[in-house]
This record gives structure tokens, C-alpha cells and sequence, in this order.
């Protein structure tokens, strides 16, 4: 397969088909974790690691399990199991081996797994990568490099958003719109804005 390619699912996940501004997945975090920058760039940061990882343990679930045993069917809970397992596992690994990275992550890593765009970049994996059932050529790296453009994403818009958030902290914003009204508004505007990227042809 030719690079162009990879490149292109790169760009795509990045700029127009973010999974925060064009999908309208992980909301919860971007609304919630986005007060500071700190916060929001390890939360991206995590959720990055997170959507990689778990793009490349669920193709392997996918293509080695579910599809010869016909339990596709199976594919959101057995996602979701993975998911979930693989993050408590990093948890715990990272607690134990890198305990200031675990505590600059704090509570974050651990809300990863309640993160919709998570289990959405893993769906929309063997949505696009898979052809009847069967893995197209490049379906595994090409999942992988998904579901890191899906995070690259991901942390670009929470940094965005974090930053026009800190520099409200000094604006004079009208009562009524403090706080999550503002901060509403301000995601539309974003989501208006990477808009824009989708008339790009790649």
C-alpha cells in the first residue's frame, strides 16, 4: 500500500474527521477537562496511548477470534471488556512503575474507559478496514495509525479548547453565559471552524 495513504488516514483523523469537533465523540472529557492546559494535555495524552493500543488489541480480537468463531456480533462488548481491562491494567502497571507519571494522569486514565471516542475509533475500524468480514490489505496498520490520529486529534482540540478556557478565566463574560454556556458556544465555533478542513481532497 502506498504511504500517501497512511498519511492521508493521518491527516484525517487529525483535522477533518476529529473525533471530538466532526464525530462529536468523548464530549464528556472535552467539556469537563478542559478548565486547564495541564489537565487537557494529559488527558489527550492518555486517551492517545489508550485509542492506539486498543485499536491494535481489537483488530487482533476481531480478526482472530470473533470473525473464524462467527461472533461478530460479539465485537461492542468484547471492545468494551477489552477496553476497559486494558485500561485498569495500564493503571496498575504505571502506578507501580512510573508513579509520577500515574499521578500527573490522577483521576484521568481511569475515565478513559467511560470515553465513547475510544470504543468509536475501534467500531470504525473493522467498519472501514474490514471488507465482508475479511481485513483489506493494511487493515492492521491502518487501524493503528487511526487510532493515533484519533487521539493526535483528540489532544489538539482539548489544548484548543483549554487555552481559549484559561484566557476566558480574565475575559468579562455576561452572567448568564459563565462557565458551560461559554463553553458550548465555543465548541460549535471550533467544530464550525474544522469544518472548514473538510473540503480538502485527500
Amino acid at each position: 500500500m502506498d504511504i500517501s495513504a497512511f498519511a492521508a488516514i493521518l491527516i484525517s483523523t487529525v483535522f477533518i474527521n476529529n473525533f471530538i469537533l466532526s464525530r462529536f465523540l468523548g464530549l464528556c472529557p472535552f467539556i469537563g477537562v478542559s478548565k486547564e492546559t495541564g489537565p487537557a494535555v494529559s488527558m489527550g495524552l492518555a486517551v492517545t496511548f489508550v485509542t492506539t493500543t486498543a485499536s491494535i488489541l481489537t483488530w487482533f480480537i476481531y480478526d482472530l477470534i470473533l470473525i473464524p468463531l462467527h461472533l461478530e456480533y460479539l465485537r461492542t462488548l468484547s471492545f468494551i471488556l477489552t477496553i476497559a481491562f486494558f485500561v485498569q491494567f495500564a493503571e496498575i502497571v504505571i502506578q507501580k512503575k512510573m508513579p509520577s507519571l500515574y499521578k500527573a494522569f490522577g483521576i484521568y486514565l481511569t475515565l478513559i474507559t467511560t470515553n465513547c471516542a475510544v470504543l468509536g475509533v475501534t467500531v470504525l475500524n473493522t467498519d472501514m478496514f474490514f471488507l465482508k468480514y475479511k481485513a483489506v490489505a493494511g487493515s492492521f496498520l491502518m487501524s493503528a495509525l487511526q487510532g493515533l490520529g484519533a487521539g493526535a486529534g483528540f489532544t489538539l482540540a482539548m489544548l484548543l479548547m483549554s487555552g481559549i478556557r484559561e484566557r476566558l478565566e480574565y475575559a468579562e463574560v455576561p452572567r448568564c453565559f459563565r462557565d458551560v454556556p461559554i463553553t458550548f458556544i465555543i465548541a460549535s465555533l471550533m467544530s464550525m471552524a474544522f469544518l472548514g478542513f473538510s473540503g480538502f481532497k485527500i
